[in-house]
């Protein structure tokens, strides 16, 4: 904690309007290349398929231990991927159709798995560069790139590298999906790959609409019946939260994405939390699928559940069901579901081993199997990775 004291006496001393309105701008910035051996070019080009971003990592982005929360940074990540994507969209579409262009807004469908490469901490610089890398007839596909920098001594590093998937919808008419322009690709492999890329994340969007999710059983416990329950069990970490989707939260009138996935990664760190009672942090996000649209006035309830541990590792189950509150029938709608794994941390930011799950039926013994199993695909992906 005097560490982040030291911090944050420092940072008082930067100017103050830097920070009070470091709140994402757009920059013009230039593309550069970082001199030390981890270099990454970062193409900051400000162009209708790209995209670069900055904001200071404020004390209410980061936990106790002044890790930044894995959910603020994949919001940052939304938000860019929706900007670049929402742009392009409708400045091609007006210099190809005019002023009697259908305006449209891009909506998140889907995101690949996620994997947070490095920690980013209280006081860094998050700078982020989005750029479209295909685009089929009804949908962009986006890569975010996400830097940190230390402000103090300039120095950066990669911390996540995403991939996103967006449809335009039109601001008109509600739920209509609007055609979109071409982009221009001059090498024929990049070309193919995307398209590959595309067919694959359609293939399996399109299995998990029929795929039928059986949701957790949330019990509710008294407090004074708590203190009864075994530690390290599932029902002892599980969390439900509940958040009334209002205006700021929305782009016409739809929930964006980024504000879903930040309230999942709230819900995954508190059970995370619970479980372990040590620093925690979010390692990865499995790719995740947005199944309806949320309106402005749902109540949204996130639940969350630890499935599986390993020995330094737990994935966290994660719900979103909606239900409509003004007028109508109330009815949930499963707006969207995924899994998380994080880590816990020892005093000296190593990982340390997680407390084994104790389970205490056959339905959560089932759930353990199959997260064994997505934690061992998990780990073929990742040498895979380092492979290729």
């Amino acid at each position: 904690m005097k560490v982040i004291s030291n911090l944050l006496k420092l940072l008082l001393k930067v100017n103050k309007g830097f920070i009070s309105n470091a709140k994402y701008q757009i920059q013009d910035l230039s593309a550069r290349r970082f001199s030390s051996s981890k270099c990454v070019k970062m193409n900051t080009c400000r162009t209708e398929k790209s995209l670069a971003v900055a904001r200071l990592m404020r004390p209410d982005d980061a936990n106790t231990a002044g890790n930044v929360h894995g959910g603020t940074i994949l919001k940052m990540i939304e938000e860019a991927g929706h900007v670049v994507t929402t742009r392009n969209f409708n400045t091609t579409k007006k210099l190809k159709d005019g002023d009697d262009f259908e305006p449209g807004m891009c909506a998140l469908v889907r995101v690949e798995r996620t994997d947070f490469l490095k920690p980013m901490f209280l006081t860094e610089l998050a700078e982020l560069n989005a750029e479209i890398i295909y685009t089929s007839p009804h949908s962009f596909e986006v890569e975010v790139m996400v830097w940190a920098e230390n402000i103090f001594t300039g120095t950066k590093r990669l911390t996540n590298k995403a991939i996103l998937w967006y449809v335009p919808l039109s601001v008109r008419e509600k739920n209509k999906v609007l055609d979109v322009p071409s982009l221009e690709q001059l090498d024929p492999e990049k070309t193919e790959a995307g398209r590959l890329r595309y067919e694959r994340q359609k293939h399996e969007r399109a299995n998990h609409v029929g795929r039928k999710i059986t949701p957790f059983r949330m019990m509710s416990v008294s407090d004074e019946h708590m203190s009864d329950i075994e530690k390290h069990c599932v029902l002892y970490s599980q969390v439900t939260l509940v958040h009334l989707v209002g205006p700021s939260d929305c782009e016409h009138g739809v929930l964006r994405g980024g504000v879903v996935m930040k309230l999942m990664d709230e819900c995954a760190g508190v059970v995370a939390a619970k479980h372990c009672r040590t620093n925690i942090v979010t390692a990865s996000m499995d790719a995740t699928n947005f199944h309806n649209q949320v309106r402005k006035g749902s109540l949204i309830t996130v639940s969350g559940q630890v499935t599986f541990t390993s020995a330094k590792s737990m994935e966290i189950e994660v719900i979103v069901d909606a239900e409509f509150l003004i007028g109508g029938q109330a009815q949930k709608e499963r707006a969207v579901s995924s899994f998380f794994t994080y880590v816990s941390l020892d005093a000296n930011w190593r990982p340390q081993n997680v407390p084994p799950l104790k389970l205490s039926n056959e339905e959560e013994n089932q759930r353990f199997e199959l997260g064994k199993q997505r934690y061992e695909l998990r780990k073929k992906q990742r040498l895979d990775a380092k492979v290729n």
